[in-house]
C-alpha cells in the first residue's frame, strides 16, 4: 500500500474569509497576503494505492469545471484540470481509481469529478469505474441546501452521481465498498455530514481542519455553518487522534500534506514532523 498527495487547481481565497473571526495581525503571521488580501490555498487529494488490491482517492478537489468568469470569482488558479496532470504523475489515470470518497459535496472538494469546461458542452463525469462515497446525512444537506450555503454545490452534480449507478450513501463507520479498511468519522461544524475518512494510521481532515493552522482551537472558518460545534468537535477529533498516533491530512495548506498532531503543556495543540507532500509513502 502506498499514500501519494495529489494536488488538484490550487485557490486564492480572502484571508478573512479563511480564517473567520481571527484578526488579520495573526493571521498574516501564518501565510501572507497578496495586494487583494488573498491567501494560497491547496486542494490536496490523497491517493492510497493498493488498498486490499484498490485505488482509492480521498476528494477530487475543486477541479477546471467552472467557466472563466466563475473561475476568476472564485480564485481558480490554473484552467487545466491539474488534478488529471498529478494523477498521472503518480502512475495512474482518473480511469484506473476504483473508489472515491467524497468528504462532501461543495465545489472545492468535489469538482474535479467533473471534466474540464468547455463552451457548449454539458457537466460530464469522470472516473467512469469508481464507487462514489458521500455521507449520507451530508446527501440530503446537498439535495436541499441552505440558502446561506447553496452557491457552494455544483447543480448537476447529485443527479450525475445518482445515474452513475456507482453511488454509495455512508452512515455508519463502515462502509459496504470498503469495508474495514476506511474507518469513517462525522461532523457537523463546517456543513452538516461532513465525513472525515480514516486509513493506515492517517486521517483526511477535510474542511474540519483544513491546514495546520486552524489546528488551533479558536480558529475556524467564515465559511464554517456552526463554528461553536465545530471547535467542540475538533477538540475531540484531535484528542483521540493524538491518543492513538494518527497523522493529520490537510487538503487545503498550501506548503504541508501530513503532519502530526502535538498538545503542549498549556493544552494548546499543534503540528510536527510536517511532510510537503506524500511519494509512495509505504
Amino acid at each position: 500500500m502506498q499514500l501519494w498527495s495529489i494536488n488538484g487547481n490550487s485557490q486564492q481565497l480572502d484571508g478573512g474569509a479563511m480564517f473567520g473571526n481571527a484578526p488579520k495581525a495573526l493571521w498574516s503571521r501564518w501565510i501572507a497576503p497578496d495586494e487583494l488580501n488573498r491567501i494560497p490555498l491547496a486542494c490536496r487529494c490523497l491517493l492510497v494505492k493498493d488498498l486490499e488490491g484498490r485505488n482509492v482517492l480521498f476528494e477530487t478537489g475543486i477541479g477546471a469545471f467552472f467557466e472563466p468568469a466563475l473561475r476568476e470569482r472564485y480564485g481558480v488558479v490554473e484552467d487545466r484540470h491539474v488534478l488529471l496532470d498529478s494523477l498521472a504523475a503518480a502512475g495512474v489515470s482518473h480511469e484506473d481509481i476504483d473508489v472515491v470518497v467524497l468528504s462532501h459535496l461543495h465545489f472545492d472538494h468535489a469538482g474535479g469529478l467533473l471534466a474540464a469546461w468547455e463552451e457548449g458542452r454539458a457537466a460530464q463525469l469522470l472516473f467512469p469505474h469508481a464507487q462514489f462515497l458521500v455521507g449520507a446525512n451530508h446527501w440530503q444537506r446537498a439535495r436541499q441546501p441552505h440558502p446561506r450555503d447553496r452557491a457552494s454545490f455544483i447543480p448537476e452534480l447529485q443527479s450525475l452521481l445518482m445515474e452513475s449507478g456507482r453511488l454509495e450513501l455512508v452512515a455508519g463507520e463502515y462502509s459496504q465498498t470498503l469495508g474495514q479498511a476506511v474507518r469513517f468519522h462525522f461532523s457537523d461544524g463546517h456543513t452538516p455530514g461532513l465525513m472525515l475518512a480514516e486509513c493506515a494510521g492517517v486521517v483526511f481532515c477535510a474542511d474540519l481542519i483544513p491546514g495546520r493552522h486552524w489546528v488551533h482551537l479558536p480558529i475556524t472558518m467564515g465559511y464554517d455553518r456552526f463554528p461553536e460545534t465545530l471547535i467542540e468537535e475538533k477538540r475531540a477529533f484531535l484528542d483521540d487522534k493524538l491518543a492513538r498516533n494518527v497523522r493529520l491530512f490537510f487538503t487545503h495548506d498550501h506548503a504541508c500534506a501530513m503532519a502530526r498532531v502535538t498538545r503542549d503543556e498549556r493544552g494548546r495543540y499543534g503540528t510536527a514532523d510536517e511532510q510537503p507532500e506524500l511519494r509512495g509513502t509505504v
